[in-house]
């Protein structure tokens, strides 16, 4: 790590700690050459994700796109925000753990009906109905009793 100030590249380090609640940990660095401190920060580097939609097309993953879509299925229903945020929090890494760095959307579509029928039924029904694009009146029944026959 090169100094700010004089640019001489060795310092130790004085003191560690988290920061960011655990997401980077800040470093006071001294100069072994002219003394001065300066602070760095160090991050864990993630490889991006890319999510193959379902004409081939190819985009960065987004976890707000996610929390939209959960969010609209969510509407007047007696689900916490911060219950939404944590299910799309475990979605992302799980597919971060995944060692794919390209996903098909129906693969994120899946995870996502997962997590919404431990949270609400009705949530996923919703979702459901639109991530699978229910023709008709049978589709959907077909989908609600796989519901009751999973209780």
């Amino acid at each position: 790590m090169k100094c700010p100030y004089c640019g001489y590249s060795e310092s130790r380090v004085i003191d560690s700690r988290p920061a960011e609640e655990g997401a980077t940990i800040r470093r006071r660095r001294e100069c072994l050459s002219c003394q001065k401190r300066f602070t760095t920060y160090e991050i864990m580097e993630r490889v991006p994700l890319i999510v193959i939609k379902k004409d081939g097309s190819r985009q960065t993953f987004d976890k707000m796109k996610i929390l939209n879509g959960m969010l609209r299925a969510c509407e007047k229903r007696p689900v916490a925000l911060a219950d939404l945020q944590r299910a799309v929090d475990e979605i992302e890494q799980e597919l971060q753990n995944s060692l794919e760095r390209e996903i098909e959307s129906a693969a994120i579509g899946e995870l996502v009906m997962k997590k919404l029928k431990t949270l609400d039924e009705v949530a996923y029904v919703r979702f459901a109905s639109v991530y699978r694009q229910f023709k008709d009146l049978n589709t959907f029944m077909e989908e609600l009793n796989k519901l009751l026959i999973d209780k």
